[in-house]
């Protein structure tokens, strides 16, 4: 058993290969961004044509795992919330779909990226929603200081909503990238495990946990 990377009394962080990790952990759902398996072109200055805005903008490297189409059948023995499930749902079981609107019901835009994703659940989660969390333009930026430390990171809002949908129990992401879905879970009192491939996020995540929790 690997020694985690990081541990407080909700939330544990390991540094490895999900797959390698899984059957030595115990958790009860699994709540997760999983790389879509699409090669998603990481650059973000590459997009942007102005040679003033071209200086702002942020570079990542590419996502671990991201080159190769994405298996969900691993995961599915326990209740399961996807986001980007459109990417491999010819590889999923009947669930329920439901949707982000990241511009929050028309407020802003979202320029040059898609105006909402999609959410799936393995697991009865009622009827299907539109949740409505403003994720664009300078909203982003100014409200999530740190938004761009990872690539596809999404708002901690949104995974408060996912999380309050699943079944109790210790929640597991085993893409944990920056760790928003470990945040989520230990501000809402939730236990949670995170599994990295990439260690530069792991200790990201690991000085997003150290924070005191944040008032909902």
């Amino acid at each position: 058993m690997n020694e985690p990377y990081y541990s407080d009394d909700h939330v544990t962080i390991y540094h490895g290969d999900c797959l390698d990790l899984i059957p030595s952990l115990s958790f009860d759902v699994v709540v997760t961004d999983p790389p879509y398996g699409i090669s998603l072109d990481t650059d973000r200055t590459a997009r942007l044509r102005d040679g003033e805005k071209a200086r702002t903008g942020r570079t990542h490297e590419p996502i671990a795992g991201d080159e190769l189409p994405f298996d969900p059948a691993p995961f599915l023995h326990w209740p399961c919330v996807f986001t980007g499930p459109e990417h491999f749902a010819a590889r999923l079981p009947p669930g329920r779909f439901h949707v982000w609107d990241k511009t929050g019901g028309g407020i802003g835009s979202t320029g040059l990226n898609n105006e909402f994703e999609l959410v799936w659940t393995s697991f009865a989660s009622g009827r299907s929603l539109v949740l409505r969390v403003l994720w664009a333009g300078l909203h982003r930026v100014n409200s999530h200081p740190d938004s761009f430390t990872h690539p596809t990171q999404k708002p901690l809002t949104l995974f408060n909503l996912l999380i309050n949908m699943t079944p109790p129990g210790v929640v597991l992401d085993p893409f944990m990238g920056s760790g928003t879905t470990l945040r989520a879970a230990k501000d809402l009192g939730r236990k949670a495990i995170g599994i990295e491939i990439e260690e530069r996020y792991c200790e990201i995540a690991a000085r997003r946990m150290a924070q005191e929790v944040l008032p909902l």
